[in-house]
């Protein structure tokens, strides 16, 4: 008798694949979409002077003065710009012009939809290098065993107090994300987090959930972030510190409405733990590495696997504090890892084969994110040679004119979500948008401060599920696809979203 084969069950695309699906649709809208420019202004701090990038591209240079930023309606005070807290070209009020850029012939366009993956893996190299680097650690730090000994023995610690590790992961991301936009650095956190989590009674759902929410909805809900609310208030001539109430209130409501969504999931799956959104997929892994855990009774926690640790866990605290403190980015961070990685060498115990082969493999398992991270610039490279990015902005700007004040601001936070989901840089998508969305403000009768929440909370919101951003590279990271992400999401985005109107109107009375 034959065998009737099984039909195969249909899969949702990896995260590679739905990264060149939305490349490939925005190379499309290239052809569609007409190509223009607003003029920027920028401060040249070696000659001490303002230049001015017409659309056409050629530029002059102008007295780094605040009568040259009224002249051209940027209302910055010209103080923020030579003391580099405006450190970007700031786009000019209703300078917006239509370029005369040829269209790409197929060829050319197939060569573009090409060359800007490899351009964004060029260009997202530091990043990158943080990734493989941080991997090599980990590979290191699993190799003699620090990692299992050290969760054995955290097991204990957190008995019938699991939901504590919930709430105290994502509060701190969260604080992070609100204060200095701690976001690719939790990359970090997942190899760690993903055992801790399991013994807990948790699945791998649970672990993106609380790492990735806590920096989405914290950076979303940002009160003195320098990289999305201090930026874009300067840029659009208000002070941050006026509107910061309202947004601590909207930070601490987003925060724990998130983190009553991740544990109610949580204590499902404690209790049964097919009610993963996941199960199937690592059922059979996570109860084999719970077994192992189970069969080592008579471990031994050793001082070479304490120091191990503590060399890993030193390497985030100096993270933190130089993100935070002293403005640092990848190369230094990576650096810090890098130099972490030397001293490991000499506390793991390991021999020089071992280490350099631990240290490889463990790179080896993230590369597949560090790709992920190169393909999803290539978007951004797309829309910025094409001329794209300012067109859209400037047909967004015309529609809200005449609107009613909460129509208005309920519309513009709409418009937040479609710009943050093509420009993922908060800073860039910021000096951009200000000069020509705030002064809309005072068109309809309305604080330019709700113009910066509904950039933040627009640009943020989409962010929880855009594949130009950060939560592809968090799935890569526990291996999960993203439609699952989505079926345990989308009932939490319903929730943010009407959390961020109910903000936005109570703004228009506050501010």
């Amino acid at each position: 008798m034959v065998e009737v084969a099984k039909k195969k069950k249909h899969q949702f695309p990896t995260a590679y694949t739905v990264i060149i699906i939305v490349l490939l649709l925005v190379q499309i809208l290239t052809f569609f979409i007409p190509s223009g420019n607003y003029a920027t202004i920028a401060y040249d701090t070696t000659n001490q002077n303002f230049v001015v990038t017409n659309p056409n591209g050629s530029t002059k240079k102008e007295p780094a003065t605040q009568k040259t930023l009224d002249k051209y309606k940027v209302k910055i005070k010209v103080d923020k710009f030579k003391n580099g807290t405006i450190y970007k070209p700031v786009a000019i009020p209703d300078s917006y012009k239509r370029i005369n850029m040829k269209k790409p012939t197929l060829g050319g366009a197939v060569f573009q939809f090409l060359s800007s993956q490899v351009n964004g893996i060029a260009q997202s190299i530091d990043i990158i290098a943080f990734v493989l680097i941080l991997g090599g650690c980990i590979g290191v730090v699993h190799a003699n065993g620090a990692i299992d000994a050290g969760m054995q023995a955290l097991s204990k610690k957190i008995q019938g107090k699991q939901v504590l590790l919930i709430v105290l992961v994502m509060g701190l991301i969260a604080i992070g994300g609100t204060t200095f936009g701690l976001a690719e650095e939790t990359m970090a956190f997942y190899p760690i987090l993903i055992p801790v989590f399991l013994l807990a009674g948790f699945d791998r759902m649970t672990v993106v959930a609380t790492i990735f929410l806590g920096t989405s909805i914290g950076t979303m809900a940002s009160t003195i972030n320098p990289f999305s609310t201090v930026i874009a208030s300067n840029t659009a001539g208000v002070n941050f510190t006026d509107a910061l109430p309202l947004r601590v209130v909207m930070w601490a409501t987003c925060v724990i409405v998130g983190m009553i969504y991740v544990i109610v999931y949580a204590k499902k799956v404690q209790k049964n733990p097919k009610a993963s959104y996941v199960y199937n997929e690592f059922a059979k892994e996570d109860q084999e590495y719970l077994q192992n855990d189970k069969d080592k009774k008579d471990f031994k926690f050793t001082l070479r696997q304490k120091l191990t640790l503590l060399t890993f866990a030193i390497a985030f605290i100096v993270m933190i504090w130089g993100v935070q403190q002293k403005g640092w980015y990848f190369t230094e961070i990576s650096v810090v890892f890098l130099a972490a990685g030397y001293v490991l060498a000499v506390v793991s115990g390991l021999n020089e084969h071992k280490f350099i082969e631990s240290f490889v493999n463990g790179a080896a398992d993230l590369l597949g994110v560090a790709l992920t991270i190169g393909l999803a610039r290539a978007v951004s490279i797309i829309m910025e040679e094409s001329h794209t990015s300012d067109t859209i902005m400037y047909f967004f700007s015309k529609q809200v004119s005449g609107m009613p004040p909460l129509l208005f601001i309920w519309f513009m936070f709409i418009i937040f979500i479609v710009l943050g989901f093509f420009i993922q840089s908060s800073s860039g998508l910021a000096v951009l948008s200000m000069p020509i969305m705030a002064p809309l403000a005072n068109v309809v009768g309305i604080d330019r401060a709700s113009i910066i929440d509904a950039y933040n909370w627009g640009q943020g919101f989409i962010s929880l599920v855009a594949p130009t951003g950060l939560i592809l590279m968090s799935l890569m990271m526990v291996n999960i696809g993203f439609d699952k992400w989505f079926k345990f999401c989308w009932k939490l985005l319903v929730i943010e979203f009407g959390l961020c109107l109910a903000f936005l109107a109570i703004g228009l009375v506050v501010y």
